[in-house]
């Protein structure tokens, strides 16, 4: 499953860029991800990081659920669990299921994260200007910092926000930070 995912998700980086004129060396340029790294992503020879993806979606300006649902599929309107899309990080951890992913005709979509202690994850900009978030944390210490405002989280804390600029978000531990987060479309 990982590598035909990882497949899937280059087929459709590949496409994205192409769609939109790109060489390889300008989305380099764009994205900070060197034009190798890119060439092995698109072949599905390396899975890229969730930072990358990040990057990526904001190049292409489209979420990372949008680029996850193109690369998978359509879901149908009762999503079990063990059918949720879900993708790791390999190299921070990062674990993220899509619980009710982007759908034709629904604006929201709601994601299951879970974020290994001490791990950064650092977004420079939003692929989707204004879009509205909440995070609710569910177990774990978080600090995010929205547009360079820091809020720390402790369980049960709920934060929103419409992103506009960077976001990072941080697991500060002992154990992992498991948060919901609930996207919605502007």
């Amino acid at each position: 499953m990982r590598e035909n995912l990882d497949a899937r998700i280059g087929r459709r980086l590949a496409s994205l860029r192409e769609a939109g004129g790109l060489s390889l060396d300008a989305l380099a340029a764009q994205s900070g991800i060197s034009r190798a790294t890119l060439s092995r992503i698109e072949r599905g020879e390396t899975s890229p990081t969730a930072n990358m993806l990040g990057a990526l979606c904001a190049v292409f300006n489209t979420t990372l659920s949008q680029l996850m649902l193109a690369a998978e599929g359509a879901p149908p309107a009762l999503l079990r669990r063990a059918e949720q899309p879900f993708w790791q990080d390999a190299e921070t951890g990062f674990a993220r299921r899509s619980v009710s992913p982007p759908t034709p005709g629904y604006r929201g979509e709601m994601l299951e994260n879970s974020l290994p202690a001490g791990t950064v994850i650092t977004y420079p900009g939003p692929p989707i200007p204004g879009q509205e978030h909440h995070l609710w944390l569910m177990e774990g210490a978080l600090a995010l910092t929205i547009e360079g405002s820091r809020h720390e989280l402790g369980p049960g804390d709920c934060l929103r926000w419409r992103l506009f600029g960077s976001s990072r978000f941080e697991s500060l531990g002992p154990g992992p930070a498991r948060y919901v987060l609930a996207l919605v479309q502007p």
